[in-house]
């Protein structure tokens, strides 16, 4: 088969494209303004990219055009269609779908699949689950919004070591191969606005988080509730859904209906908790140490993740101290508290670090994670307000929470249709605001001392900033 991708450089279709080409399919794509990492992960996969949207790309004459939900019918200011090609498409007749949906018919069919929704830490714990599976020999599939370390890409087919029975119906559940993917609230296409994840029909599901975002597409707390609920209608009477017991939004969508195995973790009453600090703690069910974690990763929200990740391994025959053994040796995920760089300034160092939260929580998330690691050390929080949500300015009002662990904060605009100076005034001189990247680096390299640790937030490339900052604090001294 023939797929032409529409929106290829995106995490999620670039993953499809992957899966696709691993499988046999020829695959070819188009997107704006062709960008690495994918587009260099893509061609080393032999997957002939093409710059736009140009309605010529219909003499490729594919049997089928699977769409991103970048694509739209939108129209530039002068009338013309945004997507010629997507224009194309429907005149012609020509038979497409969206990535979710050929992704569920042509991979996800027959398989176990275990899904990871969530607001927050979607990415880690995917790659969590994922790295406890191929450690227990399981050799899973996975597609991820992210590179997990331990793996280097971001999708694969997986072995099918004892469960080589893929896509026939009516195969036993202990005979079926294991498939992990990262479960998206967000919509799957322009002609089809439901969540993403309700395509994936999990007989593991998690649900991590559940909070207000995506601003563009729901207009309220409860809309998002209503869809995980759709996710929860799909899981099967012998599935499992593992749930974060220190969420009020999941006990509401549970009361709606639940009809498979509940196991629940984080708060006191819940099946699965932890016991101990964040990089070295014990895992009890049901009150009962039943491991013991101990890693390099930080933060509590890391430590919940571990749980939702351990109490699903179980449901595919992983001990929890088979899950902790592995968690011990793994190694996050690309651009998650990702050192860039230390800089040696004065006798001591600088660190500068990647992280891709963006949401006021995950911001905040992010912070005391850090904070713990690095004591009473200084946090510089360099971040930009790029996701739809933020830029539409619905949480403004908690940026100054969201930074409490930060010892200053510095915001890069970006063409924003709010004031952020008025957003982060509650927070005085420990805030400042640049409307440019270049003004970003000279307000931090101006405010950073010897032992600071600056930490860049954003959810896309964010101009490069870190390797500005890296080059500027390099000129005053020498990158080990």
């Amino acid at each position: 088969m023939h797929i032409h991708i529409l929106g290829i450089c995106g995490t999620f279709m670039g993953g499809v494209a992957a899966l696709a080409r691993e499988a046999g399919h020829k695959v070819t794509g188009c997107d704006s303004g062709v960008y690495p990492p994918m587009s260099d992960q893509l061609r080393a996969l032999g997957i002939e990219l093409i710059e736009g949207y140009g309605a010529d790309q219909m003499a490729l004459k594919p049997d089928v055009y699977v769409i991103g939900n970048v694509v739209s019918r939108a129209r530039a200011a002068d009338g013309t269609p945004k997507f010629p090609l997507m224009e194309a498409i429907l005149d012609s007749g020509a038979p497409y779908t969206s990535g979710p949906q050929w992704l569920a018919e042509n991979v996800l069919q027959g398989r176990h699949v275990l899904a990871v929704a969530g607001t927050h830490g979607k990415t880690t714990t995917t790659s969590m689950l994922a790295w406890i599976l191929e450690h227990a020999g399981l050799q899973p599939g996975f597609l991820v919004g992210g590179v997990p370390l331990n793996f280097g890409i971001s999708a694969r087919l997986g072995g099918m070591s004892n469960r080589d029975q893929a896509g026939e119906t009516g195969v036993p559940e202990q005979h079926r191969p294991l498939f992990i993917i990262e479960a998206d609230e967000y919509d799957t296409a322009f002609f089809d606005k439901r969540s993403k994840f309700v395509h994936y029909r999990p007989r593991t599901a998690i649900l991590n988080n559940l909070e207000f975002d995506h601003a563009d597409i729901f207009d309220d707390l409860a809309a998002i509730e209503r869809q995980f609920h759709h996710l929860v209608r799909t899981v099967p009477a012998s599935g499992r859904v593992v749930f974060n017991g220190l969420e009020e939004s999941l006990a509401r969508v549970l009361h709606q209906g639940c009809w498979s195995e509940q196991r629940s973790f984080g708060a006191a009453s819940s099946d699965f908790q932890a016991q101990g600090e964040p990089q070295d703690f014990e895992v009890l069910r049901h009150g009962v140490s039943v491991a013991h974690v101990q890693w390099k990763v930080g933060g509590v929200h890391n430590q919940l993740n571990a749980l939702a990740a351990i109490a699903a391994a179980e449901h595919v025959g992983v001990t929890p101290a088979q899950a902790a053994l592995a968690l011990r040796e793994f190694q996050n995920v690309k651009r998650r508290m990702e050192i860039r760089g230390v800089v040696s300034r004065d006798g001591g160092g600088i660190t500068v670090y990647d992280d891709f939260a963006h949401h006021p929580t995950a911001i905040r998330t992010t912070l005391d994670g850090l904070r713990r690691q690095v004591g009473q050390a200084r946090i510089l929080a360099v971040f930009e307000p790029r996701s739809n949500t933020m830029k539409l300015g619905t949480m403004k009002a908690q940026l100054p929470w969201s930074l409490e662990d930060a010892n200053l904060a510095f915001c890069h605009t970006g063409g924003l249709g709010w004031d952020a100076r008025e957003a982060l005034a509650p927070m005085g001189t420990r805030a400042q605001v640049a409307d440019s990247i270049d003004e970003l680096v000279s307000q931090v390299i101006a405010a950073a001392r010897p032992g600071d640790h600056i930490l860049c937030m954003s959810n896309g490339g964010f101009g490069g900033v870190h390797q500005k900052l890296l080059k500027a604090l390099g000129a005053l001294a020498t990158v080990v």
